[in-house]
């Protein structure tokens, strides 16, 4: 085997595998090394398995608003079940063949720098193989789970993203630290499903960083299941007297929380503390700067770049591949001594604002800017919003459905800056927004792409309607 190649790849999730992709579509030799299962974390530990875990809860609410229908109890065992054939039961198997296919050589191991170019990999059984790069060395590790340093935390053994999307049983009390996406989710999921105590701890409320509206249309829904939020409380101390028993939450206000389980999702930390960033002139554990590239701005020679959580730009397995896709097509036009800029809006999609999903029910799904932060960029900003339950196809998926769109328009130019839908299952449209603000497609023009009748996606007419067109 060869110890050397054109690029090498630390880290085989979806990021990682599209950086080797594009290189080997390029003309150039690949290498991708991977110290856990290949496909990486959103295939086993995230997104995969977490939606196999919610959609039978946001299938249950749909139908319970269809007079005629009734909902049965979900079957947690076929649940869980499935989520394991999502998963393909933890067998990376198909990934590695896939891997073989680009064709790119897969190298099993941990992966770390060893100066410019060097990547010594450590594979379990101690064996060491070093790997050299002719053009360039691409660090896509992803990030981790952060667990806050509270006494006793760390002790309670407590769930993470990890532990609760391959859970084998659901505990009867749950307690979730955290008000972000995996915190909704995973409390949403884990109460449909049998936690029937399911208490959410978020100290700054729901969803912070989504429009205010989103965040109280959720707080609504889980009122309504019987999960408990309480907000502008911090935990002071955790303790678990018995490995595996009860866990006890205090809090800075009220009583603690018992639970049998406590899930801490409060955020992400890169995956970078042990990859050799030191060997190159960079700071271990922090996440690597890169330019709209994906080259690493602080490491001399041109050969570094990082794509995903790794570079800290966009914490979304979408947006990490489409930095593999502009970071291996850069690379390989670089080794030919072609342009690399063509056509010229490869930072367009980072730039504008990542779509996102979140898939509670009801869905929360955006793109761009919302209104406070394209008021602080100092936009002219006009705010249009509508109510999603009103327009005719909402009403006709159910009794009692409910939502809201906002679209933050720039007066000046005419464009969307940003929009932001709430209601059940509005993920699927958010790509028509996605489209609208990344093209920047003007509002007069947009007023001519006529929405299909009765849809839920009419809300594009009653949006511009408001606003005057």
């Amino acid at each position: 085997m060869s110890d050397e190649f054109d690029v090498v790849v630390v880290g085989a999730g979806p990021a990682g595998e599209n950086v080797a992709d594009r290189a080997v579509r390029g003309g150039l030799t690949a290498a991708i090394v991977e110290s856990n299962l290949a496909g990486g974390e959103c295939a086993y530990w995230a997104c995969v398995p977490s939606k196999a875990l919610l959609r039978p809860v946001e299938l249950a609410a749909e139908v319970s608003r269809v007079p005629g229908l009734t909902v049965g109890p979900i079957d947690t065992a076929a649940v869980l079940a499935r989520r394991d054939e999502t998963v393909s039961h933890f067998d990376d198997g198909g990934q590695v063949e896939w891997i073989g296919s680009v064709p790119a050589e897969f190298v099993r191991g941990h992966g770390r720098l060893d100066g410019p170019k060097r990547v010594v990999v450590t594979a379990k059984d101690g064996s060491v193989r070093t790997l050299t790069a002719r053009r360039a060395v691409v660090l896509a590790t992803g990030s981790d789970a952060a667990v806050p340093p509270i006494p006793g935390l760390a002790e309670a053994s407590p769930w993470t993203s990890h532990e609760v999307t391959a859970a084998k049983s659901v505990p009867a009390r749950l307690a979730v630290l955290g008000g972000g996406v995996v915190a909704c989710e995973m409390a949403q999921a884990m109460h449909g499903l049998g936690a029937r105590e399911t208490t959410v701890l978020a100290r700054g409320g729901l969803l912070g960083r989504m429009e205010p509206f989103a965040a109280e249309l959720v707080a609504e829904s889980f009122a309504e299941a019987g999960i408990t939020v309480r907000t502008g409380v911090q935990v002071t101390r955790v303790e678990r007297p018995a490995p595996g028993g009860p866990v006890t939450v205090h809090l800075s206000e009220g009583p603690p929380v018992e639970a049998d389980e406590l899930l801490v999702a409060t955020g992400r930390r890169p995956a970078t503390g042990d990859l050799g960033l030191e060997t190159v002139g960079l700071e271990a554990g922090r996440t690597v700067e890169v330019d709209d590239s994906m080259r690493a701005t602080g490491v001399s020679g041109d050969w570094l770049y990082a794509v995903g959580d790794t570079n800290g730009r966009a914490l979304l397995t979408h947006m990490g591949k489409y930095q593999a896709r502009v970071c291996g097509d850069v690379i390989a036009a670089r080794a030919k001594g072609e342009a690399d800029d063509l056509p010229g809006l490869r930072d367009v999609a980072d730039a504008y604002g990542a779509p996102q999903v979140v898939f509670t029910d009801p869905q929360v799904c955006s793109v761009g800017r919302t209104e406070a932060q394209a008021r602080a960029d100092g936009f002219d900003v006009r705010v249009v919003e509508y109510d999603l339950g009103r327009v005719t196809g909402a009403y006709l998926q159910g009794d009692g459905w409910r939502g809201r769109a906002k679209a933050v328009v720039d007066e000046r130019r005419r464009v969307l800056l940003g929009v932001t839908f709430a209601g059940p299952a509005v993920g699927e449209m958010l790509h028509s927004a996605t489209i609208a603000v990344v093209a920047e497609v003007p509002l007069d023009r947009l007023w001519h792409a006529v929405p299909s009748f009765p849809t839920v996606s009419e809300i594009w007419l009653r949006l511009l309607e408001a606003y005057g067109l």
